[in-house]
């Protein structure tokens, strides 16, 4: 089971926004956590009413450990207000984390939230968080939903500064193409905002809540789609600038200044895209009005995915070109194969003397020195061979003999091991989310305080049948003799697994099955050396860990099975 991501708590509603068409005794907005591990404020935690009375109705008196269905076992409470509360929770049957709402079965609320999640479980539409059980049973109400570990909400994307162009493109195009589909089925979500929007590590958005929030809330609206249309254009208007369109501060997000109403994106800050810009302000409630022209107002998410599909198309930046190392020609290949010939537009160095001793002299000198060592090295053989037939009569007489295989090791001289360089690395994923992608490098940085982690599993040491392993594919520059791998852990503890597999790429174009095995370790230490029964040739080498050990809570993840590499270094 992965590590808990605070993208996957989908209910957590904070201070009053400004509202936008929902009828509601409060805001269709979220605002952002002071807390952001629990994604609640203060408020919340007091259970301070956000909408209509709920009826006095009391949540269920539950704690982490509790079983719903014999199945859901609660893990830690994320949401308690209002008379309900969400949790996120582990489906032992299917062994995955999953997210629980908890209300009593008398709450005000509890048939309208039932309907709505049967209701968002029936759309089956794989652009929102799915719902995977809705069920009353005895005096409680719950729903299950999924929990979605490696996505990140757009409030958490926007704490770092605006949203590139090409990125807030997909996610406006993505959500209203999305809430189109679900007005279509007649499902509404009107509590769309940063915190229900989700881009996942692949770079999809999805969204959470549609039509369960809402019933959670007791919210309703007489234009849905309205009220979801202005929530896309708030949602745009934020990612273009960083700012909420409205003066009150929400989401982490500070609003518009007092008194200048609703302006343009491109007008708060400069460089924004002006189809974008005013694609927000068509969305927005301010009859269509922008800094240069005027639209017709989108209100329905459907005008608004044909409105995104009449502007020119913008396209995903140029990836980084990194321009590769100077190919290195062989004398052959330079055409200097048994003479001297300079590389075109290459300085050569002026010629160094000949050695000493090049002379007719010379060569004579050096051919009388050979011959006087060669005669005394013939004369210490002999006299050498005389003292050991001397002392090994004895050893005759006992008519005994010693062999010597010609294939024995220690006749041979050990080949001394050399540090191979490596030249790039890259996350391998074989089934499911990655790790960390972005920390590989620190595996090779000759930097031990650095490492690239894995995720915290429920289960262990071995991973499966969460994931098959985890790994990373070095590229060692060209194809080398590899007979050791030296691997620095952060965790110690029963036990870790590493195995290297020689594979054909940085993206191997074969699972596992198809790589070539050059060995196995297993450690409960924080290091290990990884020792081929010999040498292998290989360009790119896949480090592959299949089993770690339980490790305390640290800084970034709590206590579970994990385990990190803080360095590597291979020898051929």
């Amino acid at each position: 089971m992965a590590e808990r991501s605070t993208a996957a708590v989908d209910v957590a509603d904070n201070s009053g926004d400004e509202p936008l068409t929902a009828q509601a005794d409060q805001s269709t907005a979220d605002g952002v956590a002071n807390n952001r591990e629990r994604d609640t404020d203060g408020d919340e935690a007091k259970g301070s009413p956000t909408s209509e009375d709920s009826g006095k109705a009391s949540p269920p008196e539950l704690h982490s450990g509790h079983k719903l269905a014999r199945r859901y076992r609660l893990e830690e409470c994320v949401t308690r207000l209002d008379g309900f509360s969400s949790w996120r929770a582990v489906d032992e049957k299917l062994r995955r984390a999953v997210g629980v709402h908890i209300l009593p079965a008398d709450h005000t609320r509890a048939r309208s939230v039932l309907a709505a999640a049967r209701s968002s479980a029936l759309l089956g539409d794989p652009r929102f968080v799915q719902v995977l059980d809705a069920v009353e049973d005895n005096d409680i109400v719950y729903v299950v939903h999924e929990w979605l570990p490696d996505a990140t909400e757009l409030t958490a994307l926007l704490a770092s500064g605006p949203l590139e162009v090409y990125d807030a493109y997909q996610m406006v195009s993505q959500v209203a193409a999305a809430m189109a589909a679900a007005h279509r089925e007649g499902l509404a979500h009107l509590r769309l905002s940063p915190t229900a929007v989700l881009r996942t590590s692949t770079g999809q958005w999805r969204i959470r809540g549609l039509a369960v929030n809402a019933a959670l809330r007791g919210i309703s609206s007489d234009t849905p789609q309205r009220t979801d249309t202005e929530a896309i254009g708030a949602l745009l208007y934020a990612a273009l600038t960083q700012r909420w369109p409205y003066e009150s501060d929400a989401h982490g997000l500070a609003g518009l200044p007092k008194d200048i109403g609703l302006i343009p994106p491109d007008q708060v800050r400069a460089g924004v895209h002006r189809g974008l810009s005013e694609l927000a302000m068509r969305a927005l409630a301010n009859d269509g009005a922008t800094a240069s022209r005027h639209e017709s107002p989108c209100t329905t998410p459907e005008e608004l995915v044909k409105a995104i599909g009449e502007m020119p198309r913008i396209r995903p930046p140029e990836p980084a070109y990194t321009a590769p190392p100077q190919y290195q020609r062989t004398a052959y290949q330079q055409g200097a194969y048994g003479r001297t010939a300079p590389h075109p537009r290459v300085t050569q160095p002026a010629p160094a003397p000949p050695p000493p001793l090049q002379s007719r002299t010379g060569k004579a000198l050096k051919w009388s020195v050979s011959a006087l060592l060669i005669a005394a090295l013939g004369l210490g053989s002999w006299q050498l061979a005389d003292a050991i037939m001397e002392r090994g009569g004895k050893a005759d007489d006992q008519n005994q003999t010693q062999t010597t295989d010609g294939n024995d090791k220690n006749s041979e001289q050990t080949k001394p091991v050399k540090p191979i360089s490596v030249q790039g690395a890259q996350e391998y994923v074989a089934e499911g989310v990655a790790q960390a992608p972005g920390d590989v490098t620190k595996t090779y940085d000759g930097d031990r305080s650095t490492y690239w982690r894995t995720k915290k599993y429920v289960d262990g040491p071995t991973l499966a049948p969460y994931k098959p392993g985890v790994g990373i594919v070095y590229d060692l520059g060209s194809a080398q003799e590899l007979s050791t791998a030296s691997i620095g852990l952060r965790y110690a503890g029963d036990h870790t697994t590493v195995h290297l597999y020689a594979t054909d790429s940085l993206s191997p174009s074969t699972g596992i099955d198809g790589m070539e095995k050059i060995a196995t370790a297993t450690t409960s230490g924080t290091s290990l050396t990884v020792k081929a029964a010999k040498p292998l040739k290989t360009q790119y080498v896949l480090l592959w860990i299949t089993a770690v050990p339980s490790a305390p809570s640290d800084g970034y993840s709590g206590a579970g099975y994990k385990q990190a590499v803080t360095d590597v270094t291979f020898k051929g």
